[in-house]
């Protein structure tokens, strides 16, 4: 067995990254149990040696380390990371993948993040409103308050990791640190268990909270609720709730980031000769001018009247979409005027 993870891939300690990636590639080839059985512990070698060269963070540490924690064996070499995320470093060694596979939760891990929409009309994300927002949370038992004992009974310590919270193992190369079994990580085992949560110190239930939708949110709005997430192990702090809001489109604005465009009809003789109409905004009808030659689809800019910006003060502007409008039916003088004007035009 190699006495370093150099000596595993068969390259020099200055070897370059892609040195490493060919070596690899080529002693996978000859190794892998699929195609030479027999070889496990070399693949696994082999696998071990490339997870930490090939990542640049992690041959610095373990450059660093194996000069001060690195001990020889008679089995070879065994490597102590202490406190280093080996999940992180393992993750996909016996599995092919490079990502960490799920565990157990731990003593001291930080309760999860809970994401939740909320539905609101056009018109309150763009004056702000509250709204009762229902979640369903993994919270401390109201029983036993989170530690999984019945009453009047508390956890003891754990007696195969007195406490630790982990073992270690060997595995090649290394001495690994796990999550103990007996009590998943967390130092302590219940002995009483809680007849509510059955021992987890957790139940799911529906908590309500009010939340304040700030004006001018827009669909896909995240609004933090910091530690109104789920509850933390061990003490550990709550994760966050993120509240996402869902806006209902309007029947007559359509949104452009904080800009509001909304269609105008204007008489074909006002778009020609010049005139003024009445524009909806969210605080009013406003008259808007609108020259003579005006285009049909021509956005004529009314200035703040538009959304409130989450960011920064003020507000976004209405954009008036001119639309002509063409008669369908015209009278007889009406005709000869147009048909004067045509005559005219040409």
């Amino acid at each position: 067995m190699a006495k370093s993870l150099y000596e595993a891939l068969g390259v020099s300690k200055n070897a370059s990254q892609d040195e490493i990636k060919k070596a690899y590639r080529k002693l996978v080839r000859q190794v892998h149990p699929d195609t030479n059985p027999g070889n496990d512990e070399r693949f696994k070698e082999v696998q071990g040696a490339y997870d930490v060269l090939s990542d640049p963070e992690k041959r610095k540490q373990y450059d660093v380390m194996g000069s001060t924690n690195g001990r020889v064996s008679p089995g070879g070499t065994t490597f102590d990371f202490g406190d280093f995320d080996l999940g992180d470093i393992f993750g996909g060694m016996f599995g092919g993948g490079r990502g960490r596979q799920q565990q157990q939760p731990q003593r001291g891990q930080r309760g999860n993040d809970v994401e939740v929409e909320v539905r609101v009309s056009f018109e309150d994300a763009l004056r702000g409103a509250q709204v009762t927002v229902p979640v369903q949370l993994e919270l401390a038992c109201h029983t036993c308050h989170g530690t999984g004992a019945a009453p009047g009974t508390a956890p003891t310590m754990c007696p195969q990791c007195r406490g630790s919270g982990v073992v270690a193992t060997s595995q090649g190369l290394f001495a690994l640190q796990q999550p103990c079994p007996r009590c998943h990580g967390m130092g302590s085992i219940v002995e009483t268990p809680c007849s509510t949560c059955r021992g987890s110190g957790r139940e799911r239930r529906t908590k309500r909270y009010t939340v304040k939708i700030p004006a001018g949110v827009k669909d896909g709005t995240r609004i933090k609720l910091k530690a109104k997430g789920e509850a933390g192990y061990g003490g550990a702090p709550a994760g966050d709730l993120y509240v996402v809001t869902r806006v209902e489109p309007s029947k007559v604005y359509e949104r452009r980031g904080d800009d509001l465009v909304v269609n105008v009809p204007v008489p074909y003789p006002t778009a020609a000769l010049g005139g003024t109409v009445e524009v909806p905004t969210p605080e009013g009808a406003v008259s808007l001018k609108v020259p003579s030659g005006t285009e049909d689809g021509k956005l004529l800019r009314i200035k703040g009247r538009g959304a409130p910006r989450l960011k920064g003060s003020g507000q976004g502007d209405v954009l008036a979409r001119i639309k002509i409008e063409v008669p369908k039916r015209v009278s007889k003088k009406q005709r000869e005027l147009l048909e004067q004007l045509a005559k005219e035009t040409h």
